[in-house]
């Protein structure tokens, strides 16, 4: 993810955390400032801040541990303000795997939770006995500090209160991800549920509609209690959107090769024309990348991005070779379009030469795969 900093490696799986989450330790540190308070309550609010982090980094390490077990790897881990996010390479097609990988971080939750709570008990009941632990305590901490004036009943108060809120932070971690919709893990679990007795992508468009249904509540709640409630609702509304559009698109591709949806009536350039014949093309036509082909070989893509800004740049004299990329990816008629369309949204070409022998004999872009996908869908329909 883009702005990301790295902070470290969990069991092979590279651990990010976004800008925006150092700006939140920033405003913690600030909001102590403002207010007055002594400097290790306000290192102590920060530690709390990561604190909440690290078992978020647990919660989607307990994700990606169970895909794991299943051979699915995982991208990264990156923490942002609203939580984290466990990029995994792709979701178990098995039911009841994904089953197992969805409910694998709420119960990381649900251990700590009984951690935490068992601490807190313990904490409380220590009575006379803790003094010898509360004076080590004491005797870490700076004269100075004000940690240190504290009397042995108030650090256990506040060792018990710190150890009840990480129980409490758990605990709504759990109920919060485990509401039935997208894109917490409660729809996940729902959808792996459904598909155990229908057809994938039927249980994700319940799953998803469920998940719009609680958008919509959690929006109307929102304008008249917590406005909070109304960034939910949108941030829910766009994970369902997102998920059941995605698996669609995904059933929509399997099993179809290249060839059954490349395009095979394109505009070529040769790497001597010049940027005005290419924006001539642009206009005649419905391509937005064209290949550059020299000797019967494609050598380049010309981007219309790339051709626009090389336009205000230079003019229309330039040469194509000037401007083509050559770090373009190719494919074979018999590759699988649900292969080829990952590589292109990868890529930095929206569009992919299909060659066979070094020949071009055709062309695949994201437009032309989404048309290809609302067709399928459409044909889909008409024989339900």
């Amino acid at each position: 993810m883009k702005w990301s900093l790295r902070i470290g490696t969990l069991f092979g799986i590279g651990v990010y955390v976004h800008f925006t989450f150092l700006i939140i330790l920033i405003w913690f540190a600030a909001l102590h400032w403002t207010r007055g308070d002594d400097f290790s309550d306000a290192v102590l609010g920060m530690a709390m801040v990561v604190a909440i982090f690290t078992i978020v980094v647990l919660h989607e390490l307990g994700h990606a541990l169970a895909a794991r077990r299943y051979g699915i790897g995982t991208k990264d881990i990156t923490l942002l303000p609203i939580g984290g996010v466990a990029r995994l390479e792709r979701m178990p097609e098995d039911p009841k795997q994904e089953l197992v990988v969805a409910i694998a971080g709420p119960m990381v939750n649900v251990v700590l939770a009984v951690i935490f709570l068992a601490l807190t008990l313990l904490i409380g009941s220590l009575g006379p006995d803790r003094n010898m632990a509360l004076e080590y305590l004491s005797s870490v901490v700076s004269e100075n500090s004000s940690i240190s004036t504290m009397t042995d009943h108030t650090l256990a108060q506040q060792a018990a209160s710190i150890c009840f809120i990480m129980f409490g932070f758990n605990v709504i971690m759990v109920l919060f991800n485990m509401l039935p919709a997208f894109p917490m893990d409660g729809g996940r679990v729902l959808r792996a549920f459904l598909a155990m007795n229908m057809d994938y992508v039927q249980a994700t468009q319940i799953a998803a509609g469920v998940g719009q249904m609680m958008a919509f509540l959690f929006g109307f709640a929102g304008l008249f209690y917590n406005p909070f409630l109304v960034f939910i609702a949108l941030f829910v509304w766009m994970g369902a959107t997102a998920e059941a559009a995605m698996v669609t698109r995904k059933f929509a591709l399997t099993g179809i090769p290249i060839r059954s949806a490349m395009i095979t009536h394109f505009q070529t350039v040769r790497p001597d024309e010049t940027l005005g014949a290419a924006a001539a093309h642009v206009l005649a036509g419905f391509q937005q990348d064209f290949p550059v082909v020299e000797g019967g070989h494609v050598v380049g893509m010309l981007t219309k991005h790339d051709l626009l800004k090389a336009l205000a740049e230079n003019g229309n004299g330039a040469a194509v070779s000037t401007v083509m990329r050559t770090d373009f990816q190719v494919a074979t008629p018999g590759e699988m379009l649900q292969t080829a369309y990952e590589r292109l949204q990868q890529g930095a070409c929206n569009s992919m030469p299909i060659v066979v022998g070094g020949q071009l004999v055709g062309v695949v872009d994201l437009e032309n795969v989404g048309e290809f996908i609302a067709i399928r869908s459409a044909l889909r329909q008409s024989s339900s």
